[in-house]
């Protein structure tokens, strides 16, 4: 080995310090001719390394939730800083996280949102569309304590409850998984709440033609009416380009339907544009039904989609929109 080694620099020619690495490996493997097996893998690196981004890149926002997840322990741990918010402990964890999600936001997508006049003082039920990741919904309500100071509850699917080590995040921010009892009673103690009907079907198969998938669910409006609250429609501009999923294959949906798991495979993790606009309230009409609320609502969120986003979407487009000068008006 030391002799290969010396016989790098040996002779008139001495080899450069890539070819000598390859003749040492050789030399260690006892493969001839490795410089070919070398090239031919940095040639498949080269192929796949696009396909290994796109497929690691959402894992970024796993990674935030759960350090998310590890500072509110840490948070949890510090009995001093109890003192300082002594009408709400979690009120400093609550500041600490919005700054590092809204940070993300800002960097990785320059997130902007628009249209916060139509939030109302009081409480206010926020139905918004589902995009693959509920990224935009976070970035939203991080802004929404950093610079109006108000926090917004949000109903989950079951599944979120089940996934290891959330309890706390999601009792921090009050994320709440129904029923509907629970829904009135937050909203008419003043809160906002925030909901998707489309739900996880909405997040897994809805495409870049940013089509609503609601099904039958007018559960949402009943809570409005029984809490006598306004509906406040929103949406994200290029939602679905930031993360794209595998739900157009058909057996995907059939297992989904099956085991009610989201297992369907999503990729990208773009840093597009993202602009989340929020409409104009629906007001409560104490003569109105579910149904025809729903319909409403249903209208209304498609009048914010059809406005503020270029269907079909596209990701080279959404990310040349982060190098625009001027903000897409309202």
């Amino acid at each position: 080995m030391i002799g290969g080694n010396e016989s790098c620099t040996a002779g008139p020619i001495p080899m450069s310090y890539l070819t000598c690495l390859t003749y040492i490996l050789g030399e260690w493997t006892g493969v001839e001719h490795i410089e070919d097996y070398l090239s031919y893998a940095v040639y498949l690196l080269w192929v796949l390394f696009p396909l290994a981004v796109v497929l690691l890149l959402p894992g970024v926002l796993v990674i935030l939730f759960y350090t998310s997840i590890l500072l509110l322990h840490i948070y949890k741990r510090k009995n001093e800083l109890k003192e300082a918010y002594s009408h709400d402990v979690w009120d400093g964890a609550r500041q600490m996280l919005a700054t590092l999600w809204d940070g993300h936001g800002r960097i990785w997508h320059g997130y902007e949102l628009h249209g916060t006049e139509n939030i109302p003082e009081g409480p206010g039920l926020i139905v918004f569309y589902h995009g693959a990741t509920p990224a935009d919904y976070v970035y939203f309500m991080a802004r929404l304590l950093i610079q109006w100071k108000r926090t917004c509850h949000v109903v989950a699917d079951h599944f979120v409850f089940r996934l290891p080590g959330f309890k706390i995040l999601l009792d921090v921010h009050g994320v709440m998984h129904g029923p509907r009892e629970e829904c009135v009673n937050a909203l008419k103690k003043g809160c906002l709440l925030a909901i998707a009907p489309g739900g996880v079907r909405e997040a897994l198969f809805s495409d870049e033609m940013y089509t609503i998938i609601w099904g039958d669910r007018k559960g949402f409006a009943q809570v409005a009416i029984d809490a006598k609250v306004p509906i406040i429609p929103m949406f994200t501009q290029n939602v679905r380009e930031g993360v794209r999923t595998l739900g157009g294959i058909k057996i995907l949906r059939s297992l989904y339907e099956r085991i009610r798991l989201p297992i369907v495979p999503v990729y990208g993790g773009f840093p597009v544009k993202l602009r989340t606009f929020i409409g104009e309230p629906i007001p409560y009409d104490p003569n109105i039904t579910a149904e025809e609320l729903t319909a409403k609502t249903k209208a209304a969120v498609q009048a914010l989609i059809e406005k503020h986003q270029k269907i079909p979407g596209n990701i080279f487009r959404a990310l040349m929109e982060r190098f625009q000068t001027q903000k897409k008006e309202d």
